[in-house]
């Protein structure tokens, strides 16, 4: 494991923008423009298209596909889903204690 950071010998790492102490594992791809922060934990079975932001102390769980727009704040800072934003079709997501504005695709009040 390297001290900056750490891409599992079999994934398919594009990008060179990762953060400090981020690991990414097996069975996952970044295409080459995405961006992740310090402290990320990027789980198998991923998927992270070209325009995306990930912040920093995020973790993305197994076999979630972040498609190009997407921005994910600092955990630190995170307090729902944005309006405008989009998820891919059979996505789960947990948001204990945050919220999701009233016009995100496919939310109703």
């Amino acid at each position: 494991m390297s001290a900056a950071y750490y891409i599992h010998p079999l994934a398919d790492c594009q990008t060179k923008n990762i953060g400090t102490n981020t690991k990414i594992w097996q069975f996952t791809i970044v295409l080459p423009k995405a961006s992740i922060g310090d402290n990320c934990n990027i789980s198998s079975h991923c998927f992270i298209e070209n325009d995306v932001i990930i912040g920093n102390n995020v973790t993305v769980k197994c076999g979630v596909y972040i498609w190009d727009g997407l921005r994910i704040e600092d955990k630190e800072t995170f307090e729902g889903i944005k309006r405008g934003h989009s998820y891919g079709a059979s996505s789960s997501t947990q948001l204990l204690g945050y919220w999701i504005e009233s016009q995100a695709p496919g939310v109703t009040k």
